[in-house]
């Protein structure tokens, strides 16, 4: 996970935020589904504005857009809100998990600040995360060598002029399209994940984390090694990296005889989860 955007988990509904203005704020639509369960969070929101309003509380002026990822893969703007203000939202729906999610929200708060004193405390949580979950050690050990990789690939970008977040997820779809042929949307689809708040990386198969690892690094690596800078340098050596990584799978597939893209996901994990009442 990126440190100035991430996603959390709250009895297995993950939430988007961003590090803004020195503290965390979080996507009050994936609040609302994780309150409410509702199949429609964003009208849900909505009409609790509104409803507020009639009784002369405007939410709105608690609340700042925020450019977060979207179920397409694309930033768009987010109704957010810091700690204190979520405190203020959350009084107004009504919701038995209100209390539970409002002892998360301070948890979260005060772990930001260890995992700012110590880095290695954030990666140690996502550990013991999808441990919680029931993914296979040896899956785990992939997927947090994964986001040591990728925390390395963005902050050279952002050492090299990248600063919008609409950028670092361009570019994160040039690799993604040059290994396996589909941008991060298309994937999420083709496994069949449908939900905004659904990591196509906590999706992946050992494979597909493996190729995932190795276009990025081998982007990092060409980057460093032309010294590109700036957005259409970067979006050059993002796609080579990926065309090695696309070139080496294909190499595979051809020896193995099959492809290794997946359409397998780990949503079995979320129905054994609720079948076991584990992690509640």
């Amino acid at each position: 996970m990126e440190k100035d955007q991430a996603l959390v988990v709250f009895q297995d509904q993950k939430i988007r935020r961003m590090w803004h203005n020195n503290e965390w704020h979080f996507s009050i639509v994936d609040v609302v589904e994780a309150l409410t369960d509702s199949n429609n969070p964003r009208n849900y929101w909505n009409m609790l504005k509104a409803r507020e309003a009639e009784l002369g509380i405007e939410l709105y002026t608690i609340c700042v857009q925020l450019k977060l990822i979207a179920e397409d893969g694309k930033l768009r703007e987010t109704d957010c809100a810091n700690t204190k203000s979520l405190f203020r939202i959350i009084q107004s729906i009504p919701s038995k998990k209100a209390e539970p999610f409002k002892r998360w929200l301070a948890k979260v708060g005060y772990e930001r600040v260890q995992e700012i004193e110590n880095p290695e405390l954030a990666q140690n949580r996502v550990k013991e995360y999808y441990e919680l979950k029931g993914y296979p050690k040896a899956w785990i050990d992939k997927r947090i060598r994964g986001i040591a990789i990728r925390q390395e690939l963005t902050d050279e970008w952002k050492s090299r002029g990248v600063q919008e977040e609409r950028d670092f997820a361009f570019l994160t779809n040039e690799i993604t399209k040059a290994t396996f042929g589909k941008t991060v949307s298309e994937y999420k689809q083709f496994k069949g994940l449908n939900k905004i708040n659904q990591n196509l990386r906590d999706h992946m198969t050992d494979w597909e984390l493996i190729f995932t690892m190795f276009g990025e690094k081998a982007t990092n690596d060409i980057t460093l090694a032309k010294d590109a800078q700036e957005f259409p340098e970067l979006q050059q050596t993002a796609k080579e990296g990926g065309d090695i990584a696309q070139n080496t799978r294909k190499e595979l597939e051809q020896k193995i005889g099959k492809s290794l893209l997946s359409k397998e996901n780990a949503l079995y994990l979320t129905a054994k989860k609720k079948e076991t009442g584990a992690l509640e």
